[in-house]
């Protein structure tokens, strides 16, 4: 099963968005879900994992204090907050599943990528 992101859109540098991660037919309580991004021209990039419980999250050095994940396990979905957003964090956001975070980084998680999710960021 692949998971889904959504949420994403331009805006303005400074400014917020909350991406949504959704997998129908899994039941995403039983995972850690970590999130990552694909810029343009660069490799695929870890930012934030957080605990099939929800009781740990962390996000990269990158986009420390920037970024949070969050989820709601009742409603089988997980968000990232993306605040003060600068045009470097301009990529498509994927999430996956996994078995546990050390970290900030997901552990156990396939090289299977669903629908992501294009988030730019421009005046």
């Amino acid at each position: 099963v692949q998971l889904q992101a959504s949420g994403g859109g331009l805006v303005q540098p400074g400014g917020s968005l909350r991406l949504s991660c959704a997998a129908p037919g899994l039941v995403l309580d039983k995972y850690a879900i970590g999130w990552f991004r694909q810029a343009p021209g660069k490799e695929r990039e870890e930012v934030s994992c957080i605990s099939h419980s929800g009781n740990h999250a962390q996000s990269a050095d990158s986009v420390q204090g920037r970024f949070t994940a969050s989820r709601d396990n009742a409603k089988n979905t997980v968000f990232l907050q993306m605040n003060s957003l600068k045009p470097e964090d301009t990529a498509v956001y994927y999430c996956a599943a996994g078995v546990i975070c050390v970290g900030s980084v997901l552990r156990g998680h396939r090289d299977s990528w669903g629908q992501g999710t294009l988030v730019t960021v421009s005046s």
